[in-house]
């Protein structure tokens, strides 16, 4: 693996992995990171809950998308490691499967190349780059060494797309190159379920992380020339829940969950 380059963690400002880190409980935070978090859950003491719900959802589309025979992922906004992690629920029925995690923050790369181990029949690959310039993260060679892109793709971009204005032309981006049969699942804040979504936004906003929350209306158009897959766009809980799992009200958690197909 390379030596990765410097970069500036610009610890003085806070990052949304980072804020994600520390409201899940994890160390890998700075004092700008841990008072955004504090405001976000003083405006919002259930936002806990719904990242929980999050990784919960992400968890049982990686399992939806291995049932399809889907062998390849590239994981867009990977986060600071916390186990399960995506290739460790994939590779646990697809232990040949191939993924690549990209993320725009140092500490969550260095976490990455330290502690994503896959098995020895699969492959796993960590890039640094920002969502927001996808001609750079799709040229990377160590995307082109793992993926083969003439092959189907899961594009996976798990509660990230709120921190990007032009949603729409980066899922367009990230999907064309990707072969027929490929997939894309997101998770993606609302202000139509939670009311204190709104409020949540303004706070992040406020501190120098913008946050754009969508509509159902437009989160469905995030899908367009796509398969939209049963159950379409439903508040994260609903998308196929788990045998025996406790239901969560709507209002628990701000995220719409969906996938689709590229025929």
């Amino acid at each position: 693996m390379p030596d990765t380059p410097h970069v500036d963690l610009q610890t003085n400002r806070p990052h949304s992995a980072r804020v994600y880190d520390y409201i899940m409980g994890g160390k890998d935070n700075f004092a700008a990171d841990r008072e955004t978090a504090a405001k976000v859950l003083a405006d919002w003491p259930g936002l806990r809950t719904s990242m929980l719900a999050n990784r919960g959802c992400m968890h049982r589309m990686a399992r939806y998308l291995t049932g399809l025979g889907v062998k390849q992922f590239i994981d867009v906004g990977t986060g600071i490691p916390s186990s399960p992690n995506l290739h460790e629920v994939v590779q646990e029925s697809v232990p040949e499967a191939r993924i690549v995690y990209i993320d725009n923050d140092l500490i969550v790369l260095t976490h990455a190349r330290a502690l994503l181990t896959g098995t020895p029949a699969g492959r796993i690959a960590y890039i640094q780059a920002d969502m927001r310039t996808p001609e750079v993260l799709l040229g990377d060679p160590s995307l082109h060494e793992v993926i083969d892109l003439s092959q189907p793709v899961a594009l996976t971009v798990i509660a990230m797309l709120q921190f990007v204005e032009d949603a729409q032309g980066l899922v367009e981006s990230l999907l064309e190159p990707l072969a027929p049969g490929s997939y894309l699942a997101i998770t993606i804040p609302t202000n139509e379920l939670a009311p204190e979504s709104e409020q949540l936004a303004r706070e992040y906003t406020n501190r120098g992380i913008p946050m754009y929350l969508r509509t159902r209306a437009e989160v469905e158009r995030l899908f367009t020339g796509l398969e939209l897959l049963d159950p379409g766009v439903v508040p994260m809980p609903r998308w196929h829940p788990a045998p025996g799992d406790q239901p969560l009200p709507d209002s628990a958690t701000n995220m719409y969950a969906a996938v689709g197909r590229k025929p």
